[in-house]
């Protein structure tokens, strides 16, 4: 069983991930060390702008604070932007993922409070389909092609082998799969392509890659041969390194579907 979404003719899906703790954008390297970058939503508009498909806002603190503090920031975002927006972190319920839903995202991440209560996925899938139910999975290496999915940002062991996890959760409801190889974020160092691929192969549903992309090129090998369907981009964005129209030129160059996008 495989989804490689390009073979279905599909566009490979260029995203924009933004992590947040408070009012600010903030980057760390596995998920640690988190640095401020600056106002989210100045960022969100650049890569708008720049013919971005889609947004990813993560609040990265609070499933340790138990709510989800995104609104606001989603509710401004949305007056300027417009397209798809995923919003995660602190969603633990189907009135948490109503709210956040009516602030303007499109589609909920959902990881911490999945694990503690998988019935969750079900629910918000029922309540408001697939579509907008994304499970969000950190994923840390533990021997050769076996993951460990991990909560709170990277912080807590589940004990829960990813494919497993992956599988129960499309299951369950799940209609896409956002995929962070802790091991790799903000490393710069490539993505985890093993990983990736080990998840593709098992998944009816897309799935994003996240964590480690340095250079545009670094796409190529985790969508030709991980199957990813988007990848999520942060660090080499938010610093400047590249941007979204080389990201998409050398996808294009590859070969890849793409949306076209013209700067008027």
């Amino acid at each position: 069983m495989t989804n490689n979404s390009l073979q279905l003719g599909r566009n490979l899906r260029l995203i924009a991930r933004l992590d947040i703790k408070g009012e600010n954008l903030i980057k760390g390297i596995q998920l640690e060390g988190l640095r401020i970058i600056g106002p989210p939503n100045e960022y969100a508009l650049k890569y708008y702008l720049q013919g971005v498909d889609e947004l990813i806002y993560m609040d990265c603190v609070a499933s340790l604070y138990g709510r989800n503090h995104l609104s606001d920031i989603i509710s401004a975002a949305t007056k300027n932007i417009f397209v798809p927006i995923t919003v995660g972190g602190g969603i633990r319920s189907v009135d948490d993922a109503f709210n956040i839903l009516r602030a303007g995202a499109d589609k909920v991440a959902i990881n911490t409070a999945a694990v503690s209560n998988p019935k969750l996925i079900e629910n918000i899938s029922r309540e408001f389909g697939s579509q907008c139910m994304v499970l969000s999975v950190e994923a840390k290496k533990v021997s050769d092609n076996k993951w460990e999915v991990y909560t709170n940002n990277g912080r807590e062991k589940t004990g829960l082998e990813v494919i497993d996890w992956v599988k129960k959760g499309i299951d369950l409801g799940a209609g896409e799969i956002l995929l962070t190889s802790v091991d790799k974020e903000g490393t710069r160092k490539g993505f985890d392509t093993m990983l990736v691929k080990s998840v593709t192969e098992q998944s009816m549903v897309p799935v994003i890659a996240s964590g480690g992309m340095g250079l545009p090129e670094d796409l190529l090998e985790v969508v030709n041969k991980g199957g990813a369907s988007a990848i999520a981009m942060a660090d080499i964005l938010h610093y400047g390194r590249s941007n979204i129209n080389e990201v998409r030129n050398t996808a294009k160059e590859a070969g890849f579907g793409v949306r076209e996008y013209f700067v008027e």
